[in-house]
């Protein structure tokens, strides 16, 4: 998966939200002034590279993210989901930093957890379903080139569901989460971008993605 923030030519800031708006986005996340100002730089090329109409589509988000507007990816569609507070099919210049700011070195660890049960909860139930969670994994199989026996698959989520799972109920609601969580901190570690801390200085390459599912297959094949 490439930078989904890669370096992109400035162009005409005619989308740019009032002062009063970027000093509300500032003081509700972990961002400055100054971040939220690089932010949006950042943000109205995204939101241009196919349509100007100072929104991100979903063909941008893919497009920044693959460098292709068609290409079909369980995480990219996850992410793109999450990111749209609003649930619109577009993502705005206030969702699109609430959201970033969850990946901050600063934001609240909570926070984090939250949006990572949320990526994986592909359904909405409020449950993490056994099925949800082989999906996650399998996808994460194809984007690393790797093949597992379907057997072997099978196991490690059986020890995943059996872990953390507490009440025996065949699925993982938000508080057996927070547990888990805390058992293998590792599962939220690509929560935090550093980059993000030095935003006014470049337009940084990062990846937008959790390598989670890495820590699920070590810790859990043991």
């Amino acid at each position: 998966m490439s930078s989904l923030f890669g370096c992109f030519s400035p162009k005409k800031d005619k989308h740019k939200p009032p002062s009063k708006e970027r000093a509300i986005l500032a003081s509700e996340t972990a961002f400055t002034i100054n971040e939220i100002e690089a932010l949006f730089d950042l943000f109205k090329n995204l939101s241009s590279s196919i349509i100007d109409d100072g929104l991100i589509h979903k063909e941008e988000f893919q497009l920044a993210l693959f460098s292709n507007r068609s290409k079909q990816n369980l995480f990219a569609d996850r992410l793109f989901d999450l990111f749209d507070i609003k649930h619109n099919g577009v993502i705005e210049f206030g969702e699109f930093v609430r959201s970033l700011s969850i990946f901050h070195p600063y934001a609240p660890e909570a926070d984090k957890i939250a949006f990572l049960f949320n990526l994986y909860d592909l359904r909405h139930t409020g449950f993490i379903e056994r099925e949800e969670l082989k999906e996650m994994v399998l996808e994460h199989l194809r984007e690393s080139d790797l093949t597992l026996p379907n057997d072997y698959v099978e196991t490690i989520l059986d020890k995943t569901i059996l872990e953390a799972d507490l009440k025996g109920d065949g699925r993982i609601d938000m508080e057996e989460w927070k547990i888990f969580v805390s058992k293998y901190p590792s599962l939220i570690k690509n929560m935090n971008l550093p980059l993000l801390r030095e935003i006014t200085q470049a337009f940084p390459s990062f990846v937008l993605k959790t390598d989670v599912h890495d820590s699920e297959l070590h810790s859990n094949a043991r």
